[in-house]
């Protein structure tokens, strides 16, 4: 069963965040695909390795935005909206299973 949002339906990203977000995983696909045929064409380990490292980079940069502006539209809305307490409670389940994937 879905868990219920902590959004209010008129808060989400900030559109210029959201688009920030888009370019930055579209980005991201790129850079998977150029592995994937540097992989076909036997690339050595090392190079694999580090464009890898790039990527896990790349997504954790992509996670921190998402996490600033989570904090700075969601989280705060429902701060003000006396729902903080639930915010925060799934704000740090959420971190926590980041932390526990990492």
């Amino acid at each position: 069963m879905p868990r219920a949002a902590v959004c209010m339906p008129h808060v989400y990203l900030d559109p210029e965040v959201e688009k920030e977000l888009q370019d930055r995983l579209s980005r991201i696909e790129g850079h998977v695909r150029g592995v994937r045929r540097m992989l076909s064409e036997h690339g050595t380990c090392e190079d694999l390795l580090l464009q890898l490292s790039a990527i896990r980079a790349a997504l954790n940069q992509v996670q921190a935005r998402l996490l600033e502006n989570h904090m700075e539209t969601c989280v705060a809305d429902a701060v003000r909206a006396g729902r903080g307490s639930k915010a925060l409670e799934r704000l740090r389940g959420a971190l926590a299973q980041v932390m526990k994937m990492q």
